[in-house]
């Protein structure tokens, strides 16, 4: 699903440097951040934490903008011309977007470790009623709301996200919790909602009928 929704965006915004080069360095940052399953099994703060946190996009954005607009000759342009910066752009929005944003309304994400260690999950709806106007759950408005916007569930002390990697995740400095079955099963998700089936199917074909149509245009 991640990579899917990142195909789509890669499509979208690549334009005409738009090719299986490109596509292949814009989903591989995207299926960064699932590398913290295994850096779960080392540390306590491991799925959805160590690199599932927003202030890498953020840096990233940082340092780049930097680069291009604060050095007197830029790395990124001077090494990949005008197509690496276009692909770097499009790199941190994917990363943001499809590599983190989707598990931000999955589940949940640590989004600004290490800096507040704290899961957030969102999730809620909007609405239009006829007789209440418009009705919406992510922001609690009213003056008696102790929390507003996203869900906390904990920090990375208390939550803990089983992978295929690590099933049976808490164990003390990380890893598998040695109080568990010896012999969990290993379930590696790949949809399980209707909204990530659908992202996946049109992302797949969105993308291999971009990737189609570049192909037949330079013929």
């Amino acid at each position: 699903m991640h990579l899917a929704f990142g195909g789509m965006i890669a499509a979208a915004l690549l334009g005409s440097m738009f090719d299986r080069r490109s596509l292949l360095v814009v989903l591989a940052v995207v299926a960064a951040p699932d590398l913290d399953s295994f850096l779960a099994l080392l540390f306590v703060a491991g799925h959805r934490t160590l690199l599932h946190t927003f202030l890498i996009p953020i840096a990233a954005s940082a340092l780049l903008y930097a680069d291009l607009r604060l050095r007197d000759r830029s790395f990124v342009r001077g090494r990949w011309g005008p197509e690496g910066v276009r692909l770097a752009w499009v790199s941190v929005v994917a990363l943001a977007f499809a590599g983190i944003g989707l598990d931000f309304v999955d589940h949940g994400v640590n989004p600004l470790w290490p800096l507040h260690d704290q899961f957030y999950v969102l999730d809620g709806r909007f609405e239009v009623s006829d007789q209440r106007g418009i009705v919406q759950s992510y922001v609690d408005l009213s003056p008696e709301a102790e929390q507003s916007g996203p869900r906390s569930r904990g920090s990375s002390q208390e939550v803990n996200i089983s992978t295929g990697v690590d099933p049976n995740p808490g164990g003390e400095g990380g890893g598998p919790d040695p109080d568990t079955v010896e012999d969990p099963e290993r379930m590696f998700p790949v949809v399980r909602h209707g909204w990530q089936l659908a992202i996946l199917v049109t992302g797949t074909v969105v993308t291999a009928a971009r990737l189609g149509l570049g192909e037949i245009e330079e013929r």
